[in-house]
């Protein structure tokens, strides 16, 4: 007599429908970050004042030459490649930058854009450190900006007034303090700024 063979389970599917995902968001703010409910913590002021001080000195170059999307507080999602209604991850940085070019051809892809979160990979993302803010799940976001293809992570320091600077040619991370410059590179051509000026 032949041997049952019990068929193997499926795979779990990591994520969530984009509908649900929408709903839960409504309720509390959270990032998708490997298969994880990561709940946004409240911040204390010196964090929303960095991010303005930042969101200022970007606008100030980004407007003047036209070079794309900058908003803080902006969830964008990592859909399914098959299933465009499936949420794989979530990430809501504090600042978030898309090129012109990227985001005029991903409106012209998603008509209802509006309606949804951003279903686009920013080309920089920003993250001000909060005394809340615990190093390993950090590292664990970097990483994850890392494997999504973000070209440019700024991760900054208001306490010790420093910054590091990731991208993915970058074999170590580039720290940078005091009155030394943050440069957009070719991410935001023509943006620079001393880090100094941002720690009011």
């Amino acid at each position: 007599m032949a041997e049952l063979i019990s068929p193997a389970p499926e795979a779990v599917r990591m994520g969530m429908s984009l509908q649900d995902f929408i709903e839960a968001t409504s309720d509390q703010t959270f990032e998708l970050i490997n298969g994880e409910r990561k709940p946004k913590l409240g911040t204390i002021y010196e964090h929303s004042d960095t991010i303005f001080w930042l969101v200022q000195a970007l606008l100030r170059i980004v407007d003047r030459d036209d070079l794309g999307l900058v908003r803080s507080e902006t969830t964008f999602i990592l859909p399914d490649n098959d299933d465009r209604n499936w949420v794989k991850g979530s990430r809501t940085p504090d600042i978030l930058f898309v090129s012109k070019a990227r985001f005029a051809a991903y409106i012209l892809a998603h008509p209802d854009y509006r309606k949804k979160p951003l279903m686009i990979v920013p080309d920089l993302v920003i993250e001000v450190v909060s005394p809340t803010d615990k190093a390993d799940e950090l590292n664990e976001k970097i990483d994850a900006y890392l494997m999504d293809g973000v070209k440019l992570i700024w991760i900054l320091y208001p306490t010790s007034r420093k910054a590091v600077v990731y991208a993915p040619d970058l074999e170590q991370p580039r720290h940078i303090k005091n009155d030394d410059v943050l440069d957009g590179e070719d991410v935001i051509p023509g943006f620079q700024v001393t880090l100094s000026s941002l720690f009011i």
